[in-house]
């Protein structure tokens, strides 16, 4: 009888868990999310949409299907916050790497570094039991005052769209979703929460969807935030033209799309514009802590309402279930999701390496503006350390943690090796009797996310006296400064006030460079800025944001360990006023009375300037090497779905180095409606000396559309005669060569 009993219990065990397919993970995706949805009850469905805790949405225990645990990104994962608050847990346990900005890893313009990227940072997500990365960002950067294009790739979108393809992938291969943000013209921080952006279709197409529908064609981005802005005066959370008219219908991607949090504001709006989870709407705590409890949420009762009294129906619900379910399934409930790893040697190697391949060398000689072959006189780097004895570093940026501050990015990490620290170890390997003194400068306050440290009016003259004094003993100075990630310099929730540097940068190089000759001006910093000494200094070296190993990146550019290879992802101009948008005034940025209207068109960044035919001071995609290469003659034969290009690349001098090949493509004959040239692909080459390589580049005939704003569809030109040209820059061009379609 036991044994009748037992036999007749494990067949029903079986049978139950046969018939269960939503948790068998070898079955079709599609066939686990429709088990599992037809298995939850109206009040399951809801809960499934929206937080119930700052960083989690739930899933459904009655059936065993896992919440999501999200966490900040892209540049490693934010420490762990309280429950239901914003305050720290306070753990011991979630000290992470901090891996470079996403400008600095677009100006690698290396797609393999970007692959490494996101293994190793999403390996640290997995780690800590995280779901969803709330990144990485693909904002387009059209003002040099943007608090937060520290976190996007540069004003390009075919660069953009290019790096952040190869992150994806790898990261989702770990099992952790992207979450691709911020969907879309989320390009300023001032108003972002009001902001009604006005651009046209064809700059919307073609400049700021672009690197969205990159990643969702070619990397399957599983999930993609909001954007708190508007678009044709409806927030862009709850924007039915744009979430399911252009990226649901349209684009035919499966994912979630989630919201930034507080981004959704009308639960009529957000139901029927294409919001799949809610997150962060005005809430401290569950029942206890608060009278508004996380299922007073918009997509919470109020929409479990209108769904029981028949004015919404059933199949709005269920189809924000299913892409939950689909993105649970991926991640949180995916058995090949791996167990990762955090702090360990791989991921510091990884973090140093995209340092190091990011680090633009801008200037290096006597001359006052680059020149065009990049070959300067009276070069001052690599640094030989043997052949100073007293050497003055200045700046408060060679010992301040750019891993802190800057909004949701800020880090907590286990170890920085900060600049200071690096060059005085390298020194001491060089030179026993090298002497490495050290004086701030200025100072900028602890980084605040919402308003401006005060700092002691009498400290920075102080400061400033203190440095100079100090300069007049030394035979070398290296100034380490540049931006933060305070308020109002590269941080969330607010834009710079100044294309200036602040807390008295410039007047200071300017004196330093006047008592000595010999100094290498090193800039922290996600957005271009002016650079009045620039005449002044033999070297300009701009680093981005580093990350854990900023110090150990950067000292083995300096003293020629390794030779530097990155290109810029933004023009920087000699003046602000030379940007595209702002010869068209306040309604261009910021905004008048929250209308901003973006009147430069397709004409961002350098096809602005190429339009407007103002000569910026560093072009898009420049970038000097301690070595020097030529470039043969181009040529262009026709494939089956477009065009390739090849042109052989020499090493021409006595180290190895690294050259991005750039191939751009206009018309033979320009017209006034289409930029001169535009980014179509590149390919980073390494080279030893002496080395010729070939570099292979391609043309498709989808590059070569635009979008018609009368047919409203992608076409291509009337005038079939094109031109390519590759270039070291977008204002280096070695060769061209014209094709027709």
């Amino acid at each position: 009888m036991k044994k009748s009993l037992i036999i007749a219990v494990i067949a029903m065990v079986t049978m139950n868990a046969k018939a269960q397919v939503y948790l068998d993970p070898q079955a079709p995706l599609e066939q686990r999310v429709e088990d599992a949805l037809s298995r939850m009850t109206t009040h399951e469905k809801i809960k499934v949409l929206h937080a119930q805790s700052k960083f989690t949405s739930a899933g459904v225990p009655r059936l065993g299907i896992r919440q999501l645990n999200m966490d900040d990104g892209p540049h490693g994962v934010r420490e762990e916050l309280e429950w239901n608050t914003w305050n720290p847990a306070r753990w011991t346990n979630d000290y992470i790497v901090a891996f470079p900005s996403l400008t600095c890893l677009a100006a690698t313009w290396n797609r393999d570094l970007s692959a490494l990227y996101g293994h190793a940072v999403s390996e640290e997500f997995a780690f800590r039991g995280k779901d969803v990365m709330l990144g990485p960002g693909v904002n387009i950067q059209r003002t040099p005052l943007n608090g937060r294009a520290f976190e996007y790739m540069g004003e390009d979108p075919v660069l953009a769209g290019e790096i952040v393809v190869p992150y994806i992938k790898a990261a989702q291969a770990n099992g952790i979703a992207c979450c691709l943000k911020h969907f879309v013209l989320n390009d300023q921080e001032t108003d972002r929460f009001t902001a009604n952006v006005n651009v046209s279709e064809r700059a919307l197409r073609e400049i700021y969807l672009y690197p969205f529908k990159k990643a969702v064609d070619e990397a399957h981005v599983y999930t993609i935030m909001g954007s708190y802005n508007l678009w044709h005066g409806t927030h862009c959370c709850q924007n039915d033209e744009l979430l399911n008219g252009i990226l649901k219908k349209e684009w035919q991607w499966d994912g979630a799309v989630i919201s930034d949090w507080g981004g959704v504001t009308d639960t009529h709006e957000a139901a029927t514009g294409g919001m799949d989870i809610e997150m962060g709407t005005g809430t401290d705590g569950k029942i206890k802590e608060s009278e508004f409890t996380y299922d007073d949420y918009y997509l919470g009762n109020r929409f479990e309402k209108l769904i029981e009294e028949g004015q919404l129906p059933m199949q709005v619900l269920d189809d924000k279930v299913r892409r939950v379910l689909r993105v649970i399934f991926r991640t949180a409930m995916n058995p090949k999701k791996v167990i990762g790893s955090q702090c360990s040697e791989a991921h510091y190697e990884a973090c140093r390496q995209i340092g190091e391949e990011g680090i633009v060398l801008l200037k290096n000689g006597a001359h006052p503006q680059p020149l065009p072959k990049g070959g300067e006189s009276g070069q001052i780097l690599p640094l030989d350390f043997s052949k100073y004895k007293n050497i003055l570093v200045v700046g408060e940026n060679a010992t301040r943690s750019l891993t802190q501050g800057g909004g949701s990015s800020e880090l907590k990490t286990l170890r920085d090796i900060s600049p200071l620290e690096a060059l005085r170890s390298q020194c001491s390997m060089f030179n026993v009797q090298c002497s490495m003194a050290y004086a701030p400068g200025y100072t900028s306050g602890r980084a605040l996310y919402d308003h401006v440290d005060t700092v002691d009016p009498a400290e920075q003259p102080r400061l400033k006296a203190e440095a100079l004094e100090k300069a007049k003993d030394t035979d070398l100075i290296i100034f380490i400064g540049g931006l933060n990630k305070n308020h109002r310099q590269d941080c969330e929730n607010g834009d710079r006030e100044s294309y200036d540097l602040s807390f008295g940068q410039n007047e200071l190089i300017s004196e330093l460079a006047r008592i000595q000759k010999n100094i290498v001006v090193v800039m922290f910093g996600g957005n271009p800025y002016a650079t009045p000494w620039l005449s002044q200094v033999p070297a300009l070296v701009h680093c981005w944001y580093l990350g854990s190993e900023a110090g150990t990146a950067l000292a083995n550019v300096l003293t020629g360990k390794v030779s530097p290879s990155g290109k810029l992802p933004v023009t920087f101009a000699k003046k602000y006023e030379d940007y595209p948008y702002v010869k068209f005034g306040k309604e261009a940025y910021p905004g008048v009375n929250k209308q901003v209207y973006y009147k430069e068109d397709v004409f961002v960044g350098y096809r602005g300037f190429e339009k407007d035919k103002v000569q910026p001071l560093f072009p898009f995609g420049f970038g000097l090497s301690y070595t020097t290469f030529r470039y043969g003659k181009p040529a262009i034969a026709a494939t089956a779905d477009g065009w390739t290009v090849t042109v052989d690349v020499t090493n021409t001098g006595s180290r190895e180095g690294k050259e991005t090949v750039q191939l751009y493509v206009g018309e033979q004959k320009p017209s006034q409606q289409n930029p001169f040239k535009q980014l179509r692909d590149f390919t980073k080459l390494s080279l030893q000396p002496g080395e010729t390589k070939t570099a292979t580049m391609h043309i498709t005939r989808s590059d070569l559309q635009t979008w018609d704003e009368q047919q409203h569809r992608w076409v291509l030109p009337s005038n079939g005669a094109l031109r390519a040209y590759i270039g070291a820059s977008s204002a280096d061009i070695r060769g061209k060569i014209d094709f027709n379609l």
